[in-house]
């Protein structure tokens, strides 16, 4: 079975503002690590909107950074899921649009064969936590406290306790932190 997991970047505060982070080499190297591990990406219609709008660009004309070059190609060819109920049609190739996030779909999509599965919109890593989908949470944790901004977890309705699997520190002071739940809600 496929692993779901949840990769993100946040602020120390728990903030997931991607103008507030430290978007080095080093950091984008971390993320083409992880894409490299997955054949499919799951986004809500704020992050999908948002990585449409920069990454396709870079891919035709690339920046001359390596990592971030070869960044834009690896999320370009990535097959990716997004869930949005106002967005009728999307340009981005290797993309769908869904409009509801269904468990037994998911439940589906991790049975088949394939590499992981990751989930990179807080409001999709917040509802497949609820109904305990997600395997490992992949948190990119940078040294910057925001004040505000969407926190990761808004809305949750109960605790998930999680076991520390390992952490990577990166040069710039962030820490990739790897978990996984350690019981299942029942959702």
């Amino acid at each position: 079975m496929r692993k779901l997991i949840a990769g993100i970047n946040m602020t120390l505060d728990g903030f997931c503002d991607h103008n507030a982070m430290i978007a080095d080499d080093e950091t984008h190297q971390h993320f083409n690590e992880i894409l490299l591990t997955a054949d499919t990406i799951l986004w809500g219609r704020t992050t999908y909107q948002l990585m449409e709008s920069y990454w396709p660009a870079i891919l035709k004309s690339p920046t001359g950074n390596k990592p971030e070059d070869e960044f834009a190609a690896l999320v370009d060819n990535i097959s990716k899921i997004v869930f949005s109920r106002t967005l009728k049609h999307i340009d981005w190739k290797n993309t769908e649009l869904k409009k509801y996030i269904i468990k037994e779909d998911i439940l589906k999509l991790k049975q088949q064969a394939g590499k992981n599965i990751l989930v990179g919109s807080p409001s999709l890593i917040v509802a497949l936590t609820q109904m305990s989908l997600i395997d490992e949470y992949w948190l990119v944790v940078h040294p910057v406290i925001s004040g505000s901004g969407l926190p990761l977890f808004k809305n949750m309705r109960e605790r998930v306790d999680l076991k520390l699997l390992k952490t990577k520190p990166l040069d710039s002071g962030a820490v990739a932190l790897y978990y996984e739940p350690t019981k299942r809600n029942t959702h």
